[in-house]
């Protein structure tokens, strides 16, 4: 019997850059081996996902999961523009089949963060011909898979580009703060600190001391010293421009598909507040979700993504509470906060369903991913009673795999893996997720 009642989706999710390896046409790919690369280390093979994807998918059935969000790679279906290649298309098309053969439900993501190269040396996601671009896209994945989709999501996060350029400027004052007592070292805690409170993998102290070089090589490689990929630092018009994006997306999949069932995934904190923060508080949970709103009310989910919570005072986000435990993100281990982002998603748009498409833990002890997921899993229970439309966990992520910027360190996985041998070795919050 389901912990969650039946009809219920309890899944793990990946994205394909993190997963599948030698991603070659990618924005991120051009990133990864510049000479003055903010990435600790390049992706390469990943875990090989791409070859060893029914090795995964029956390892997450067997366990007793019974759906599964991955994303399908555009720079792989489109690596040169106008052009698709009908061997990736059958790539994803067997994947999705492998899907069915284990009873597990796909839910796929359009764009998860990485773009072909060619869509950023046309201005990428600062320029308006990429609302064409990805929903022509989006279209043609449609028509040649529609009748193994039902599920998508559009984009990953579409709220990373506002969140990254917060956080881009609260490091630029905290580095500053920390220059004027001349202490090196507390510069580096504060890199860390703000680091922690963004739900993606950044290297910040490595972004800022490599700008000047990192726009003289962009102009080599992607013809600009300031390239437009989708995890830019963005401004209200590049916002608007991903949101466009979407709602396009959306409309060219549903001339399609019309019974699809189509939404976006948003990054959420659980923002609470102390006194005097009430004001700072309201402004960043309006820039992190409230104003998308009139974009998304008629979808047919949104998908919500929470790792923790940012306590706000009245002089902006506090430290994470002294003596917290910590995960390797540096973000505050916090599973309650996923009740309280479903509560106030559903409060603020009590008509559309929601499904948790993002929630997780970066640790190498595995007993707390199990603490973690039980109480984070507890919560959505108390959601469900309480009459909330949730419609599927999926936890972040299935393989232990490569985070972005900081590479392989992070280990969100309920499967290791040895990347030396590619063997995988399923952990006990594997198994713990499925008995669920």
């Amino acid at each position: 019997m389901s912990k969650f009642g039946d009809g219920f989706f309890v899944g793990a999710a990946t994205a394909a850059h993190q997963v599948e390896g030698n991603n070659i046409h990618s924005d991120y790919w051009a990133q990864e081996h510049m000479e003055c690369t903010s990435f600790v280390e390049p992706s390469g093979e990943a875990v090989d996902h791409y070859n060893r994807y029914e090795e995964d998918i029956k390892l997450l059935a067997d366990a007793g999961l019974n759906a599964y969000r991955f994303s399908i790679e555009w720079a792989r279906i489109e690596p040169k523009e106008g052009e698709f290649d009908e061997k990736e298309i059958a790539h994803y098309r067997d994947v999705l089949k492998c899907c069915k053969k284990y009873g597990v439900e796909p839910i796929v993501t359009m764009l998860h963060f990485t773009s072909p190269k060619w869509l950023i040396e046309k201005g990428g996601w600062g320029e308006e011909s990429t609302i064409t671009y990805f929903a022509n896209y989006c279209k043609y994945v449609v028509e040649q898979l529609g009748e193994d989709l039902h599920y998508v999501c559009t984009i990953n996060e579409a709220n990373m580009g506002l969140q990254i350029a917060a956080i881009m400027e609260r490091y630029k004052k905290q580095a500053q703060a920390a220059a004027m007592k001349a202490q090196s070292s507390d510069g580096d805690d504060a890199g860390k600190s703000v680091e922690g409170s963004v739900q993606v993998g950044l290297n910040m102290q490595g972004m800022m001391e490599r700008m000047q070089r990192q726009a003289e090589e962009n102009i080599k490689v992607f013809g600009t010293p300031k390239p437009y990929v989708f995890v830019s630092g963005n401004t209200e018009k590049e916002d608007l421009l991903v949101i466009k994006a979407h709602q396009a997306a959306k409309k060219a999949m549903k001339e399609v598909k019309p019974e699809l069932e189509i939404g976006i995934t948003l990054s959420c904190h659980d923002i609470q507040v102390e006194a005097g923060g009430e004001e700072l508080a309201a402004k960043e949970w309006e820039e992190e979700f409230g104003h998308y709103i009139p974009y998304i009310k008629d979808d047919d989910f949104v998908g919500v993504q929470n790792y923790t919570r940012s306590v706000y005072g009245k002089d902006g986000i506090l430290p994470t509470p002294e003596g917290a435990e910590l995960t390797q993100m540096d973000y505050e281990f916090y599973p309650e906060a996923l009740e309280h982002v479903i509560r106030r998603v559903n409060k603020e748009m009590p008509n559309v369903p929601i499904i948790i498409t993002e929630n997780g833990i970066a640790t190498s002890d595995d007993s707390r991913r199990v603490e973690f997921i039980k109480k984070a899993t507890d919560g959505v229970v108390r959601c469900k009673e309480d009459g909330i439309d949730i419609k599927g966990y999926c936890y972040w992520s299935l393989l232990d795999n490569f985070e972005w910027q900081k590479g392989f360190s992070m280990t969100f996985g309920l499967i290791s893996v040895d990347r030396s041998t590619q063997k995988r070795t399923p952990k006990e919050s594997l198994s713990y997720l499925g008995s669920l």
